[in-house]
């Protein structure tokens, strides 16, 4: 009689050892770290290109208050709040409504109010309009992070 023997060789377990473990989680690390280093770098553009937006939206709603006040943009008291209340001090725009609805668009994405000077002592308009940047504080040199009208 024959019997039919299989042999079978114990199974070994393969598997990853703890040095390839390390090796790919480091891996990972590595380039998590650095794609949140250049998504960090695209977020801070992206804030300068909405300030950018920003100030052609501000500077729209101030062309519309000065056709209802004789060609005048807001004077330097009644700043850029006379773009969403209208104003208590002289001189009254003859035709006025709230050219922007939304205070907080008055607002830098710092969360800072963006500046308004009537008259302008940059710009080649009649009012300078800018934001101070990130820091918050407006720069006299030329390599400040300020975004302005000029």
């Amino acid at each position: 009689m024959q019997t039919n023997r299989i042999h079978t060789r114990p199974s070994r377990r393969r598997g990853f050892t703890l040095v390839e473990l390390v090796i790919v989680i480091t891996i990972i690390g590595i380039l998590a770290g650095s794609g949140i280093y250049m998504l960090v770098g695209w977020l801070d553009e992206a804030k300068f290109e909405r300030v950018r937006g920003d100030l052609n939206t501000l500077d729209l709603a101030i062309k519309g208050y000065e056709r209802g006040n004789y060609s005048k943009p807001p004077t330097q008291e009644q700043g850029l709040q006379a773009l969403v209340e209208r104003p208590t001090t002289d001189p009254q725009p003859e035709r006025w409504r709230a050219y922007l609805e939304d205070p907080k668009a008055l607002l830098d994405p710092w969360g800072n109010p963006y500046q308004y000077r009537y008259p302008a002592t940059k710009s080649k308009k009649k009012y300078d309009l800018w934001s101070n940047g990130e820091n918050g504080v407006e720069d006299t040199g030329e390599t400040g992070d300020d975004v302005g009208n000029w």
